[in-house]
């Protein structure tokens, strides 16, 4: 039995579920989620006696066993892992990555020293050192993407671990190791110190990416909010110029009708009085909620599909307090509103119609949307919701929109029916 073999596998597999436990956000308590780690752990433990110990010459036998603990320590990450996606895959294929970092490391030690002590205490400190700098690097990144569920971008960066993978295992253990050709090891260390840096820079990119959408929206939404509040500013001034207009005009009023009630002229008092009620009305400043926020992105909807000529019927509950963020419903709100005003407003005038429902209240939000639409549908077959035409997948309105979905563990659908776009997003409080 092959003794330093078997404890620096050991310790490799160790740190392999100090990171998936770390770096991925359980589904489960703490105590469970780490009994299945150790579960796992000892599973692996196992399955490397079997290969390195009664069957030691069988390459296939290695590449079998190997296989298999791949398939289980990706399906422990996934199992897990609160959110079971293309992110968590990743975190996982990486994890495998990390380890082999140390792996190798036990192998070039024990090459120069000779010292079979000396080479399993600096793999073991090599890990420990690479676990400390990553998870002070890109553990919190890791973590809060795995929220976002960003499934697009993401299965295709699960490539980067597995050549990674690919490639180590190709260069240090299989079909020959660093033993066999000791003059591979310096381009190890040039390719494992390769890895970790691009993943911390492609982390960060990621990162940075993300901030920038974030500060885009942000941006979008003020601008949206200010133009509400100058159309809001408009109304009043302009409801309080013709209310002045008015109140000046009354004593002529009260002249006209004082002389038809003289004259007996009682329908034409009436026309007067209807034309006094209807002053009064055209200036009166709309308010379509309680909600100030929610309130000032309607006015500025209501306005642009005035604009248009579109027929908007608004079932608006929003008061003044809301179990959500109030900007990041309006901004729902603005996206799937803007969205049903760009797809109707070149539709002939019978077809310029939006139906817009937005309940939220304390037990439940509830925001539909319908709209008139003659062209095919591109549906995403993984969200179910409509692509962008210009860019083949989400726009970012719709990422927007299924990102506050998923937050507020939501559930958003479209369909259409006849003719009649339909699109839906309801959460239970």
């Amino acid at each position: 039995m092959n003794y330093f073999t078997n404890i620096y596998y050991m310790i490799s597999h160790i740190f392999l579920f100090l990171f998936i436990y770390l770096f991925i956000m359980p589904r489960y308590s703490k105590a469970t989620t780490g009994f299945l780690c150790f579960f796992s752990f000892f599973t692996l433990c196992l399955t490397d006696c079997i290969k390195l110990n009664l069957f030691p010459d069988s390459n296939i036998c290695y590449v079998i066993i190997t296989i298999l603990q791949i398939f289980l320590t990706q399906y422990t990450a996934i199992f897990i892992s609160k959110r079971r996606n293309s992110q968590v895959l990743f975190i996982g294929l990486s994890a495998s990555n990390y380890v082999i970092a140390g792996s190798i490391s036990a192998s070039i030690l024990q090459i120069y020293t000779k010292n079979d002590i000396v080479a399993l205490t600096g793999s073991f400190a090599i890990h420990l050192i690479i676990l400390v700098l990553l998870s002070s690097k890109i553990r919190t990144i890791c973590l809060n993407f795995q929220e976002k569920k960003n499934l697009k971008n993401w299965w295709e960066l699960c490539l980067i671990p597995v050549f990674f993978y690919i490639s180590f295992s190709c260069i240090a253990f299989f079909p020959y190791t660093l033993y066999d050709n000791p003059s591979n090891i310096p381009g190890t260390i040039f390719f494992i110190v390769t890895m970790f840096i691009s993943y911390i820079v492609a982390l960060h990119y990621l990162e940075s990416e993300l901030k920038r959408n974030a500060i885009h929206w942000e941006n979008m939404f003020l601008e949206s909010y200010i133009i509400g509040l100058e159309n809001q500013q408009f109304q009043v001034e302009r409801a309080e110029k013709n209310l002045k207009i008015l109140h000046h005009d009354m004593r002529h009023y009260f002249n006209i009708i004082d002389s038809l009630l003289d004259q007996e002229k009682y329908f034409e008092i009436r026309r007067v009085i209807q034309h006094i009620n209807d002053v009064t009305n055209e200036n009166k400043v709309i308010k379509y909620c309680n909600n100030l926020i929610v309130n000032t992105i309607l006015t500025n909807m209501m306005d642009k599909a005035r604009s248009f000529d579109i027929e908007v019927h608004l079932d608006v509950i929003v008061p003044k307090t809301i179990p959500v963020d109030d900007y990041e419903l309006t901004l729902v709100i603005a996206n799937l509103f803007e969205n049903a005003i760009n797809c109707v407003k070149l539709f002939d005038k019978p077809q310029r119609y939006i139906d817009v429902k937005i309940h939220c209240l304390n037990e439940h939000l509830l925001i539909q949307t319908k709209n008139h639409y003659e062209d095919k549908i591109q549906l995403d077959s993984v969200t179910g919701l409509p692509k962008s035409k210009k860019l083949g997948n989400h726009g970012l309105g719709m990422q927007s929109v299924l990102a506050f979905s998923e937050k507020i563990d939501g559930n958003i659908g479209c369909y259409l029916d006849d003719g009649i776009f339909h699109i839906m997003m309801f959460a239970k409080f």
